[in-house]
């Protein structure tokens, strides 16, 4: 009885919200505004951030750094555990996730889990990504690790290795707590790392899904995903002490942009506030790979087989410049003119620095292309016999 009225009542609001004053129902928008960051001085929000998901380059920050409720934006961190417990073979995307009491507990949104239900976790995890479930995040947090309340530690630890210095979370699903907190800059790190993860944006993008043999509609709390062109993704939450929020991803020609909005006051705000971000950067920034064309000399070697090495760059991503800017990179090399046998391939011999402006923006090393073996004893005679017979 209790799911089937819930079940009744979830239709009924997914009706009801195509006319709600603060669901954003714009157009598809399109990147080509002129914006600037003057044009971001009225932002209509406490908090937020713009950054490129790739290299973690800041395009734009308010109050990046102020501590705030996070609300389901939270659960960013819990997928980001799940997938990487997935990858290390902790778990499985099939292994089949019972509900406990506590997770069916959990209110706000929500898929009404009952007590021994069971799903895979595929399932929860669609039910987290694109309905904010509240009960299947605190169910798959205790699949992973056995209790809601360790899974916080490793939440916690993992903020702390990713470098999110102003966040604590006491839940995994983001309901308000007292303690439980983040800011816009964070929120922007930990979305870069579930970005990593290609298989998040399978969900993230749906806009409509369906558990239970299609007995219970999920609806995407993502609204962008309809509006907005090349959005991938990422997360919204709203609660009484949050406000309305989002960590809002976005692709297009290369360049992978996030907008972190905290503390809105609806979700139409919400809304265009990220889209306002996102505007600004894909029409003032792009992606670009300075190391492209760069081809470097050989260089020679002392006393191996071969007297030459040649030399490569080591991987490198692409950097976020603003648009036009291009000619004022500046690329310098530093990398040894002899090196002496033997030389391993992959070996580092030097960097390149790419800097604009005074400032350095990427630093890739330089490597052996190649293994260069040492010569012996007779291999140097018969290349010093064979360079006497040139005179």
């Amino acid at each position: 009885m209790k799911r089937t009225a819930a079940i009744i009542l979830i239709l009924l609001c997914t009706t009801l919200s195509v006319f709600a004053t603060d669901v954003f129902t714009g157009d598809v928008i399109d990147y080509d505004s002129a914006l600037t960051v003057a044009s971001l001085s009225q932002l209509n929000c406490p908090s937020a951030v713009l950054c490129d998901l790739d290299s973690g380059k800041v395009l734009y920050e308010l109050n990046a750094d102020e501590k705030r409720a996070p609300a389901s934006v939270t659960k960013i961190m819990t997928m980001l555990l799940v997938l990487e417990a997935c990858d290390s073979g902790a778990i499985s995307l099939q292994d089949t996730v019972t509900a406990g009491e506590h997770a069916c507990s959990m209110g706000g949104s929500q898929v009404f889990l009952e007590p021994g239900e069971q799903m895979t976790v595929l399932e929860m995890f669609k039910c987290v990504s694109i309905a904010s479930a509240n009960d299947a995040a605190v169910a798959l947090a205790e699949h992973v690790s056995g209790s809601e309340e360790l899974f916080v530690e490793k939440m916690n630890s993992r903020a702390r290795e990713l470098g999110m210095v102003n966040t604590q979370f006491k839940n995994a699903c983001g309901l308000d707590t007292e303690g439980h907190y983040t800011t816009a800059r964070d929120i922007a790190i930990m979305s870069a790392a579930l970005a990593r993860h290609s298989q998040a944006f399978a969900f993230t993008t749906t806009w409509m899904d369906s558990i239970r043999n299609g007995e219970f509609v999920l609806t995407n709390t993502n609204k962008l995903i309809r509006s907005y062109k090349g959005i991938t993704g990422l997360k919204t939450g709203s609660t009484g002490d949050a406000g309305f929020c989002i960590s809002a991803t976005a692709e297009k020609n290369g360049m992978r942009l996030c907008a972190v909005v905290m503390g809105a006051e609806t979700s139409k705000i919400r809304f265009e506030c990220a889209t306002a971000l996102l505007n600004l950067g894909f029409a003032n920034y792009e992606s670009v790979d300075p190391l492209g064309g760069l081809t470097l000399p050989e260089i020679g070697v002392k006393g191996g087989k071969n007297e030459t090495l040649s030399l490569i760059t080591g991987e490198h991503s692409h950097i976020i410049i603003e648009k036009g800017t291009g000619d004022s990179l500046v690329i310098s090399a530093e990398y040894p003119q002899e090196i002496k046998a033997p030389v391993t391939a992959g070996a580092e011999l030097g960097h390149v620095t790419v800097s604009q402006n005074g400032e350095t923006i990427l630093t890739v090393p330089i490597l052996a292309a190649h293994d260069v073996e040492k010569l012996g004893f007779f291999g140097a005679f018969c290349r010093m016999l064979a360079r006497l017979s040139l005179y």
